[in-house]
């Protein structure tokens, strides 16, 4: 079986010139990808052609459904840990009632969109990258391109449309039982009334901060897929290559996502 050969560089004379062969990588493999991007983001009209539709529909039942399990524990687990440390901290100053407005701000804000954007990436992504990857490895890619089936059309955007409907949809699945995660704790473990706990949140938190996290998910259903598929097409070396791309989705898809949460929330919230 033939495989796609990794590219070959002659050795550097040192460390500076390392770092700027590191940079220049980089910058050539981000330009690919955005490329990969815009060029599947150009098909999303022909989504739910009869073409695509089936597609479609497969990775929206993997990406969403699948993923449920998953996030019911975390998320859950995520609003009850917050209450917790936040409770404790209020209850210093006798105001333990106001963990229903911290719980749902910073759900709503960053944890919600954040912790649904790092399972998906280490659960979907890294499933997306080694499918892809084994594709291209056994050389069935390159099949397609003979046949003139566009991949950007046939793997990228299928899965590209998939995480951008369903990343808002889960994060406010995961908003959702976070806060009621903190209110079971609030109730049980803090003598937060779970009246004065849903009316401190409904006080306080404001329709902008749902808004933001959903434009949070909606950016990192982006980055999961656009990395995700890049490092699938660009596996080189048999099984190995799989597994680096694989791996190097995951980590590059959760600093990304760090990255871009911080300057969202710095845009938004000046």
């Amino acid at each position: 079986m033939n495989t796609r050969e990794p590219e070959f560089f002659p050795p550097t004379s040192g460390p500076i010139q390392r770092l700027g062969r590191g940079v220049m990588l980089t910058l050539r493999e981000t330009g690919r990808a955005l490329l990969m991007f815009l060029e599947a983001a150009a098909f999303m009209p022909m989504a739910f052609s009869r073409r695509s539709r089936a597609d479609v529909v497969r990775q929206l039942f993997i990406t969403g459904i699948k993923s449920l399990g998953v996030i019911s524990v975390v998320a859950l687990f995520t609003g009850m840990i917050l209450a917790l440390q936040t409770g404790l901290e209020l209850r210093r100053f006798a105001q333990e009632v106001n963990i229903g407005t911290a719980v749902t701000v910073v759900m709503l804000r960053e944890m919600g969109p954040f912790m649904t954007g790092l399972i998906i990436a280490a659960s979907v992504g890294s499933a997306i990258a080694a499918q892809i990857g084994t594709m291209v490895v056994q050389e069935e890619v390159a099949a397609l391109e003979v046949m003139t089936i566009n991949p950007a059309r046939f793997l990228v955007m299928p899965r590209l449309v998939a995480l951008l409907v369903m990343m808002p949809l889960l994060t406010v699945y995961t908003n959702v039982l976070g806060i009621i995660g903190g209110a079971v704790v609030g109730t049980t473990q803090l003598n937060v009334a779970m009246v004065a706990y849903f009316d401190n949140a409904r006080q306080f938190a404001a329709n902008k901060d749902l808004y933001v996290g959903l434009f949070k998910a909606l950016v990192f259903g982006a980055v999961i897929a656009t990395v995700a598929c890049h490092q699938g097409l660009a596996a080189t070396s048999g099984a190995v290559g799989v597994g680096q791309a694989t791996r190097r989705t995951v980590i590059v898809s959760f600093l990304t996502m760090l990255v871009l949460g911080y300057v969202l929330t710095r845009v938004f919230y000046k």
